[in-house]
C-alpha cells in the first residue's frame, strides 16, 4: 500500500485517488461540529486552480465539481468524517503507453517504480501528479472556512517564475483583489505579464519553469505549535513538501538569515495598541516553533515541470540500456500557478490542526 497519505493529528486530512484513476478524494477528519458547507462552497477554489489562459498550462482541463459523500448533514458538519471527492474526466493515459518504461528526468517514475515493483500507476504520474493537489484543495475549503471564523487569513500568490520576479511588498487587500486577476497568479500585474511571456517561450522551446510561491498567514494568535518535534514550521513544512513538485521552504528571510548579524536578523519587541508587536518580520511570525502573533510569512520553491519536449538522456528499464525521451502529450510548462491554492490549502490545515491542538478552535462550534 501507498502509506503517508494523511497528515495532521487532530484535524486529520488522508487524500486518495490518482491523476488517471476514477478520482480524486480526502476525508477531513475532527473537523468541528456545526460549520457551515455545502458543495458550492468548493466550486470557486476549485475553478482557480487551472488558469484560465491555456497557452501556459496542459490541455488537460478538468471541470471539477466536488461531491460531499458525509460529514455533512442540513448544511452542517457533524463532527463524522467529511468524505469528498471529484471525477477524473479528461484522461488521455495512451500518452504514457510509450514511456512507461522509460522514467522522466527530475520526476518520481523511477524511484516510485523501485518502491512499488512496478504496480504503482504510471498514467500521469498516478499517485506522484499535480492533479492529486485537488484534494489537498478541497480540505483546505474547510480548514479556510473554520480560520474565517476567528479572522485567521491564508493568502498564497506567484512571487518568481524562472528569473522573473515581483520585488513588491503587497497588502493583504492587493493581494486578494490582483492575485487571481493574472494568470500567473501574481498580484503585480506588471510583472505576472513578463513571467506568461516567460513561460510561453520555454514552451515553445520544448522546455519549462519553476518559480516561488509566497504564502502569508495573518491574525494568528502567539503561543501556537509544539516543540520539539511538532513545530508549527516543521508541521508546516512537512504539509507543503506534500505538494508535488516542491523542492525548498523558508520562512521570513530564510536562508538569507544566515548572512546577517543578530543585531541585523533580531526582530525588536514593542508594545502598539496593547499588544506584543516586533518592528521587523524577518523570524516570518515563528520562534522555537512558536507562532508570534505576528504575520507568518512563508516561501516555497517549485522545480520546473520534468515533462518537456525537449530531448533528454534517460535509460530503457525494460532493456536496461540508456535511451533518449521526448516527452509527448498534455503537460503544464510552469505548475506554479496551480501550485498557488495548493500551498494556500497546506497552510490552511496544518494551522487548524495547530489550533485546535491548542484548544483556540473548540470542537463543537456555536453560531455567531
Amino acid at each position: 500500500m501507498l502509506a503517508g497519505n494523511s497528515i495532521g493529528k487532530e484535524f486529520t486530512v488522508t487524500t486518495f485517488g490518482e491523476s488517471h484513476g476514477k478520482v480524486v478524494g480526502v476525508v477531513v477528519d475532527g473537523c468541528p461540529a456545526g460549520l457551515p458547507l455545502t458543495e458550492a462552497d468548493f466550486q470557486e477554489e476549485l475553478d482557480r486552480r487551472i488558469p484560465a489562459e491555456p497557452k501556459i498550462v496542459s490541455a488537460r482541463v478538468e471541470k471539477d465539481t466536488a461531491k460531499i459523500l458525509s460529514g455533512v448533514f442540513n448544511g452542517y458538519t457533524t463532527g463524522a468524517p467529511i468524505a469528498l471527492m471529484v471525477e477524473n474526466k479528461e484522461t488521455k493515459s495512451s500518452d504514457y503507453d510509450a514511456i512507461k518504461d522509460l522514467p522522466r528526468p527530475a520526476h518520481s517514475d523511477y524511484p516510485a517504480k523501485i518502491r512499488y515493483g512496478g504496480f504503482n500507476d504510471y498514467r500521469g504520474g498516478g499517485r506522484f501528479s499535480g492533479r492529486v493537489t485537488v484534494a489537498l484543495i478541497m480540505a483546505g475549503v474547510v480548514a479556510k472556512k473554520l480560520l474565517g471564523r476567528y479572522n485567521i487569513d491564508v493568502l498564497a500568490y506567484t512571487k518568481a517564475i524562472g528569473p522573473i520576479k515581483s520585488t513588491k511588498a503587497f497588502t493583504a487587500a492587493e493581494i486578494r483583489k490582483n492575485r487571481y486577476t493574472a494568470a500567473t497568479r501574481c498580484p503585480d500585474l506588471a510583472c505576472a505579464e513578463k513571467m506568461e511571456e516567460a513561460i510561453i517561450t520555454a514552451k515553445a522551446e520544448g522546455d519549462s519553469l519553476g518559480g516561488v510561491v509566497e504564502c502569508i498567514a495573518l491574525n494568528m494568535p502567539a503561543g501556537v505549535g509544539e516543540p520539539l518535534f511538532d513545530t508549527l514550521d516543521g508541521d508546516l513544512a512537512k504539509a507543503l513538501f506534500g505538494v508535488p513538485a516542491v523542492k525548498g521552504i523558508e520562512f521570513g528571510v530564510g536562508f538569507k538569515a544566515a548572512e546577517l548579524r543578530g543585531s541585523e536578523n533580531n526582530d525588536a519587541f514593542l508594545v502598539k495598541g496593547g499588544k506584543v508587536l516586533t518592528a521587523s518580520e524577518n523570524a516570518g511570525g515563528i520562534l522555537g516553533g512558536l507562532s508570534t502573533g505576528m504575520p507568518i510569512v512563508i516561501r516555497v520553491a517549485i522545480k520546473p515541470t520534468p515533462s518537456i519536449a525537449k530531448e533528454q538522456q534517460t535509460v530503457n528499464l525494460s532493456s536496461m540500456k540508456n535511451a533518449q525521451l521526448a516527452v509527448k502529450g498534455r503537460h503544464d510548462p510552469c505548475v506554479v500557478p496551480k501550485a498557488v491554492p495548493a500551498i494556500e490549502a497546506a497552510v490552511a490545515v496544518t494551522l487548524v490542526d495547530h489550533l485546535i491542538r491548542s484548544g483556540e478552535i473548540p470542537k463543537i462550534l456555536k453560531e455567531h
